[in-house]
């Protein structure tokens, strides 16, 4: 009978992101359930590449099949390189793999080039992803996206299990306000930039809010300078849940559009607000949640076709509403107790 369970989680120091969120709630989830749960954390950094292979190897050294005398049950590994780590009764959650190295590659969002030593290393990293993957008892991602990865490059499988947001219980629905919100890390990858652009085209009297931080903000400041934004746009940086929470029930609509994303509590955040949700069609994960015309709309990764669609809504608020309503009816559905008892069956 499992009662000891290690979740194992790669640390990147002084960053937080949806990552980091998920593997808090699933420690104070598996508690909650009656497990003796511990978390084990490694820093990690890809860059320059030639540390992501040393940097796993770090991981394939530890055995946590015991600990002060004491067998540990189970281990449940989440991102690369957490799965290389050795365990007789080992799951793996998936929440990405090197992205740099699989979906990343030959985007303007990866730093893996045709040269023969990143290629190289970019089938090193593959084949080591499938022998240590194939070592897990059971294998699970946390997206449909991510399965379909998992098969593309490593051709294994794997089920999807989808998990609610941290603030699924705290998050409000209020009146569509005259502003579009922006929620997440500032990094290029999540595209920032779009939403900025777009609104240089959106009727004047909305706004954009953009909380969070990261790597690309003072970009993204000199660029809502350069595109005469004024007052329309605001940075918080980092806003306590509260706030966040304020911001979600009062906006008209979400602005998220990532590249190729893993997951996205942003999506699932707006929907239990009760808000529609506009993102683009190579958005990845977001679209197993957000239907066109249904919850939310699916538009090019464009600024003008992002800006349409935040008319659209400005312009019909009864049509936000129904979007809202429906993505709302969509994320009530996902619970952690699914996910418990699939991580931990024998």
């Amino acid at each position: 009978m499992i009662r000891r369970v290690v979740v194992c989680e790669a640390l990147v120091p002084f960053v937080t992101g949806g990552a980091e969120l998920l593997v808090r709630s699933l420690i104070k989830r598996l508690s909650a359930h009656g497990y003796e749960t511990e978390l084990v954390r490694i820093p990690f950094k890809e860059y320059p590449k030639d540390e992501i292979l040393p940097h796993a190897t770090a991981w394939r050294l530890i055995d946590l099949s015991e600990s002060n005398g004491r067998p540990i049950d189970l281990v449940i590994a989440t991102k690369f390189p957490t799965y290389f780590v050795r365990h007789p009764h080992k799951v793996a959650w998936v929440l990405h793999q090197c992205r740099s190295a699989y979906e990343l590659c030959g985007t303007t969002f990866g730093d893996f080039k045709h040269t023969n030593a990143d290629v190289g290393l970019r089938e090193q990293i593959i084949n080591l992803d499938r022998q240590m993957l194939s070592e897990c008892r059971q294998l699970f991602t946390i997206s449909q996206n991510i399965t379909n990865r998992l098969k593309k490059f490593n051709d294994l499988d794997a089920t999807p299990l989808y998990h609610p947001p941290p603030l699924a219980d705290r998050l409000l629905s209020g009146t569509h306000g005259n502003y579009v919100l922006v929620s997440g890390r500032l990094e290029s990858i999540k595209r920032v930039d779009l939403a900025l652009e777009a609104l240089a085209l959106v009727d004047r009297k909305i706004k954009l809010i953009v909380t969070g931080d990261g790597s690309q903000r003072k970009s993204l400041e000199r660029k809502a300078e350069e595109l005469n934004l004024g007052n329309r746009v605001t940075f918080t940086g980092q806003v306590s849940d509260e706030q966040l929470i304020k911001f979600y029930a009062e906006a008209l609509a979400v602005i998220y559009m990532p590249y190729d994303e893993d997951y996205g509590y942003v999506t699932l955040e707006a929907f239990l607000a009760h808000k529609p949700v506009i993102t683009t069609d190579d958005s990845g994960g977001v679209m197993e949640f957000v239907k066109d015309g249904v919850n939310g709309i699916i538009c090019n990764p464009e600024p003008e076709a992002i800006a349409t669609a935040v008319n659209e809504l400005s312009a019909d608020r009864n049509r936000a509403t129904s979007y809202g309503d429906a993505g709302f009816e969509r994320a009530r559905t996902i619970t952690w107790d699914g996910v418990i008892e699939k991580l931990v069956s024998e």
